[in-house]
């Protein structure tokens, strides 16, 4: 007997040293809450950002991060409505679309079972040509124009330009193509301008640059008014400093989404607190090229959709008020 209640005390002991030394949240189990984090291709930006978030979260909140490669904004979306992953980064205007169940999410439906956490880095909405003469959106007309994918976010954000400056897909000679595939065409000189999507500078377009004339069309004035108003409200004003790219010598004004960390509607108030607070109170130890874009700012501005109550009560301590409903 005195054998059994001496184990019985050791245990004890045990587990108030367990309870009383862990940092990490902790699961209905008792353990470490483990969370999965859906990126993008094991190539791109996405996923390499993730898993420099994901770990600065793990050692610093001791929740674990298990960060996969996926297809993207809109598999990310749908991961975290099916239980599969807790976290994801995606384009702000994605999630937007998700949100009210439009565009490309219009076969699959609304879909609200996420929310934001906050906005990482701008991805630019640049508008490139070869053809000196193309000065704006509105010399597009009549042109061979690649605007991205089809039902690609680049699409998308092609049609909201276009629309603006009072054209739609029909006054130009569209051509549907991935940015790779846009570059070549560019160089071949079988289309006259593309938009392309993503974070300045761009490889794509570096390299084209690298060895053609490539000239940056501007988005701004009134185009860029309608597209920052209403229901449109997840663009931004960006610029495009000077010398991003070979022989640009001024700045150039567009317009920008955002790349975006939401997280599941269900994770705990605690959780995404403690995971908004790893990230924006410690930037200057995230070992990113992309961090020096985060700021309380530009995480908090240009959100279509509502921010978890975890996020938000972090930014409230920064005297940011963010939308929750």
């Amino acid at each position: 007997m005195k054998k059994i209640i001496a184990i019985l005390m050791v245990l004890a002991l045990m587990f108030s040293l367990t309870a009383c030394g862990g940092t990490g949240a902790t699961n209905s189990a008792g353990g470490a809450t483990e969370m999965t984090m859906g990126t993008g291709g094991t190539a791109g930006t996405y996923y390499a950002y993730g898993g420099v978030l994901g770990g600065q979260i793990k050692s610093l909140t001791g929740i674990d991060i298990n960060v996969v490669s996926t297809d993207g904004s809109k598999a990310n979306i749908i991961g975290i409505n099916d239980g599969d992953y807790q976290l994801g980064t995606v384009q702000s205007d994605v999630m937007a679309y998700a949100f009210k169940g439009t565009r490309t999410f219009e076969k699959e439906g609304k879909m609200d079972s996420f929310r934001v956490i906050g906005g990482l880095y701008a991805e630019t909405v640049q508008l490139i040509t070869m053809d000196p003469a193309i000065k704006s959106v509105a010399d597009l007309r009549g042109k061979k124009v690649s605007i991205g994918a089809a039902g690609s976010g680049v699409y998308f954000n092609a049609v909201d330009v276009l629309n603006a400056a009072g054209l739609t897909e029909d006054d130009i000679i569209a051509q549907k193509q991935s940015f790779a595939d846009s570059a070549d065409a560019l160089k071949d000189g079988k289309i006259d301008a593309a938009f392309i999507v993503a974070g300045a500078p761009t490889p794509a377009i570096q390299e084209l640059s690298a060895t053609n004339n490539v000239y940056l069309v501007p988005i701004d004035g009134d185009i860029a008014a309608k597209l920052m108003e209403g229901d449109e409200s997840f663009y931004t004003a960006t610029k495009i400093p000077a010398n991003t790219y070979k022989n640009q010598s001024a700045d150039v004004t567009t317009v920008s989404i955002k790349a975006t960390l939401v997280v599941s509607a269900s994770a705990s108030e605690e959780d995404v607190y403690n995971i908004t607070k790893a990230i924006f109170d410690n930037i200057s130890s995230i070992n990113h090229a992309k961090s020096a874009e985060l700021s309380i700012e530009n995480a908090t501005t240009g959100m279509a959709v509502p921010f978890h109550a975890g996020a938000a009560k972090y930014f409230a301590e920064k005297n940011v008020t963010v939308e929750t409903k």
